[in-house]
C-alpha cells in the first residue's frame, strides 16, 4: 500500500506539522485515496489501514494519533500522559464533540479532520507545546482561535508573541459563498465585515483571513502566521473538500508532533 503524500509546514525545530493529500492511502471513491477519519462514512478497514500507514510514516504507533469526533463547536481536550492509560472508550469519549487538542507531550500527533473548514495549528516552542484547531464557520464566530491561544497560555503559559502558527487548507473567499443568515451571524459577533466579507450577488467571506486576524488579536504576531494559501474548493483533486464532493467523502488531517 502507498504511504500517504504529506504537505509539510516549516515552524520550528523539534516539531513535524503537516496537511494529508488525498494521495497514497487505501480508500475508494470520495474517499479516496488517503483518509483517517472514521466519522465520515468510510469504509472501517480502509481508515485502520490509512492509519496504519500515518503512523508509519511519523515513526509512532497508530494510537498516538489523535483525531477528535469535531461538531463545529469551541471546546478544547488537552491532551496528557494519563489519557493514553484509558481504554480506547473512554479515550473517544473525550474526544467526542472537540474541536482542538492540546498537549506538551512528544510523540503524541494531535490533529483535526477538515474538508473546506480551516485548520489552525499552533506551536510554541518555549515551552514544548502546540495545539491543532478545527475552525469552521461556527468555530470561527466562536472565535475558537482565540480561545486556543488562551488554552496554551492557562496549560503552558505561552507568551502569544513567541506562538509560531499556520491556517492550512481550507475554502477561499472566492469560493465561500454563504447565506445572509451567516454574514448576520459574523456581524452579530463583531467581526469588522469590511474586511473579511465581499459581496458578488451573494456574500463571499474570508474564513483564512478571520483566523488569521484572531490570533493577532489574541497577541500572535503577523510574521509568524503561515498561511497555505490552498483552496479546497478549487484543488479538489489534491484536497478533500465537502462543497465539491458532498459531506460523504474524506477528509483532510492536518497535524503537529512535538519531537
Amino acid at each position: 500500500m502507498t504511504p500517504p503524500v504529506l504537505i509539510h509546514y516549516d515552524i520550528g525545530n523539534g516539531v513535524t506539522a503537516f496537511s494529508t493529500t488525498r494521495r497514497g492511502g487505501a480508500s475508494k471513491g470520495n474517499y479516496g485515496t488517503f483518509n483517517i477519519n472514521p466519522y465520515c462514512g468510510d469504509d472501517e478497514a480502509a481508515v485502520a489501514e490509512n492509519r496504519r500507514l500515518l503512523a508509519a510514516e511519523l515513526g509512532i504507533g497508530a494510537d498516538s494519533i489523535v483525531l477528535p469526533r469535531q461538531t463545529h463547536g469551541a471546546e478544547l481536550r488537552l491532551i496528557g500522559s494519563e489519557f493514553f492509560t484509558l481504554g480506547s472508550g473512554v479515550r473517544e469519549m473525550l474526544l467526542d464533540g472537540v474541536d482542538g487538542v492540546l498537549t506538551s507531550l512528544s510523540g503524541v500527533c494531535i490533529g483535526v479532520s477538515t474538508a473546506d473548514c480551516i485548520p489552525v495549528l499552533l506551536y510554541d516552542a518555549a515551552h514544548k507545546a502546540c495545539c491543532a484547531v478545527h475552525a469552521g464557520w461556527r468555530g470561527t464566530v466562536q472565535r475558537v482561535a482565540m480561545k486556543a491561544v488562551a488554552e496554551m497560555r492557562a496549560a503552558f503559559g505561552t507568551d502569544p508573541a513567541r506562538l509560531r502558527a499556520v491556517i492550512g487548507p481550507g475554502i477561499s473567499e472566492a469560493n465561500f459563498e454563504v447565506g445572509q443568515e451567516v454574514y448576520d451571524r459574523f456581524a452579530e459577533a463583531g467581526f469588522d465585515m469590511a474586511q473579511i466579507a465581499v459581496r458578488h450577488g451573494k456574500w463571499h467571506i474570508n474564513l483564512p483571513e478571520c483566523n488569521r486576524l484572531q490570533l493577532m488579536q489574541a497577541g500572535v504576531s503577523p510574521d509568524n502566521i503561515q498561511q497555505s494559501g490552498v483552496c479546497t474548493y478549487s484543488h479538489c483533486d489534491e484536497y478533500f473538500s465537502a462543497r465539491r464532493l458532498g459531506s460523504a467523502s474524506g477528509r483532510i488531517f492536518t497535524a503537529i508532533m512535538l519531537r
